[in-house]
């Protein structure tokens, strides 16, 4: 499971409570079923973290460390297309011999491979496909490896049949609401551009945070400042999407060399476009880094590298060290989000903030 080991790429989903306490018999009660089962549709269930074939769901099984562990497996039967073109084929030139004719009419040929498929299907193994989740029993939110908007439909319309509710993807507009009860939604766009006004602008509250967030660490040599006290490095580095859909190009995307500190990148700032992704680093010491590539529109977090944590542990302990960085990632990512929502809940700081913002743009680099 990629929650175990290596980097992870995920999304955050904000739940209305926690799990209830019978949630194994919840789950059990939805688990995957025998793959002898598995026909021509999709067969959805849920297993356990241990492996895709563990269907038998207990507390004990389902959590591991601490945490709840398991994945919603989709099992599908399928002819590949190359074998299926094969067989369809052969099945064409037989009756076009055995009939006479030079060529088969569209319906004929779909009937054919109607036929084909109902006989070669059965013979088929199961494809398996998974979506994981990681939880810890009493929080209000869980990570799941659902980044499409698709799969991730699939898996929380499987959490609401199973728990009764299901979550709200940690977008800036849920966060917004959960943190700081704002509605990001009513706020109107905002330039960055020297070169433009604001009325030419949409309302982007993921760009503005991600490039507020950019302007901010570049400003502070690196340096932000957590609630808590402590000091945080930030690192933004590409590649860098920038998007503005105005006039022209809508999106830019800079990558190779250093293309935070090119000219291109004014370039896109002075044409009205925010940053949209970029690869972030968050260090609190030396021991204690993460970087990952973010999405700012619907916040999806690709390749989370976390710490490195104490070297030589067994699986559970490990596992267990990753879950405390990964929670630890979530408060630094909140906290900086709720620093940027509360400068743009308040016009007056938004608008030093904007005009801050245009200077740092203004003094960017010109020239190579």
């Amino acid at each position: 499971m990629p929650f175990e080991n290596g980097s992870v790429s995920f999304r955050m989903l904000e739940l209305p409570r926690a799990f209830p306490k019978d949630f194994a018999e919840k789950f059990a009660a939805h688990r995957a079923k025998s793959l002898d089962a598995v026909g021509a549709g999709e067969q959805r269930g849920w297993v356990t973290g241990r492996h895709l074939l563990d269907s038998h769901i207990t507390e004990d099984s389902a959590m591991h460390a601490g945490w709840i562990r398991l994945a919603l497996r989709q099992a599908e039967r399928k002819v590949p297309a190359a074998l299926l073109k094969a067989e369809c084929r052969m099945e064409e030139l037989a009756v076009m011999a055995a009939e006479g004719k030079p060529y088969l009419k569209a319906k004929a040929r779909a009937e054919i491979r109607q036929s084909v498929t109902e006989r070669l299907l059965p013979n088929m193994p199961p494809q398996l496909r998974a979506i994981p989740f990681v939880y810890m029993p009493g929080s209000t939110h869980l990570y799941v490896t659902a980044l499409a908007t698709s799969p991730l439909d699939v898996f929380n319309a499987a959490l609401a049949a199973t728990l009764g509710f299901g979550g709200d993807p940690s977008t800036p507009e849920t966060l917004g609401a959960t943190l700081k009860k704002m509605d990001l939604r009513d706020l109107p766009g905002a330039s960055f551009s020297p070169e433009m006004e604001s009325e030419a602008m949409e309302a982007a509250p993921g760009r503005e945070f991600l490039t507020w967030l950019w302007f901010k660490a570049e400003t502070q040599n690196g340096k932000m400042a957590l609630s808590e006290g402590r000091d945080l490095g930030v690192l933004l580095e590409g590649p860098l999407t920038f998007t503005h859909e105005g006039n022209g190009a809508h999106a830019a995307v800079l990558k190779k060399g250093a293309p935070e500190n090119s000219i291109e990148a004014k370039t896109c700032l002075l044409s009205g476009k925010k940053l949209k992704e970029a690869k972030i680093t968050f260090a609190l010491d030396e021991h204690h880094l993460w970087s990952f590539g973010f999405e700012a529109d619907q916040f999806l977090i690709r390749g989370l590298k976390l710490p490195q944590g104490e070297g030589q542990l067994d699986a559970i302990s490990r596992f267990q060290e990753r879950m405390i960085f990964l929670e630890q990632w979530r408060e630094i990512f909140l906290d900086l989000f709720g620093a940027f929502v509360e400068v743009r809940r308040e016009a007056r700081k938004w608008k030093n903030a904007v005009a801050d913002i245009r200077e740092w743009v203004k003094g960017r680099p010109g020239r190579r």
